[in-house]
């Protein structure tokens, strides 16, 4: 969950450094699609770091899973 809360941080500020970057100069509308195409990548980042962050976070709930599994197999064994 914090992952994901860093991924969309990470986006948004992104996101607004290009946008600043892009309404600096508004005589240049090459500047301006450059910065919203910047915007656009920073989006689709955002998005792939959350997916990614979904992941690891289902990944992780299954290793505590089977390790909490292997801790009680082990303990059954060790009390007979």
């Amino acid at each position: 969950m914090r992952l994901q809360t860093i991924g969309a941080s990470v986006a948004s500020l992104m996101v607004l450094t290009m946008l600043s970057a892009g309404c600096a100069k508004k005589e240049d509308t090459g500047t301006a699609t450059r910065a919203e195409q910047a915007a656009a990548r920073a989006e689709d980042a955002a998005r792939r770091a959350e997916s990614a962050a979904s992941r690891v976070e289902a990944a992780a709930q299954r290793a505590e899973a089977a390790a909490e599994k292997a801790d009680r197999m082990f303990s059954k064994h060790i009390r007979k």
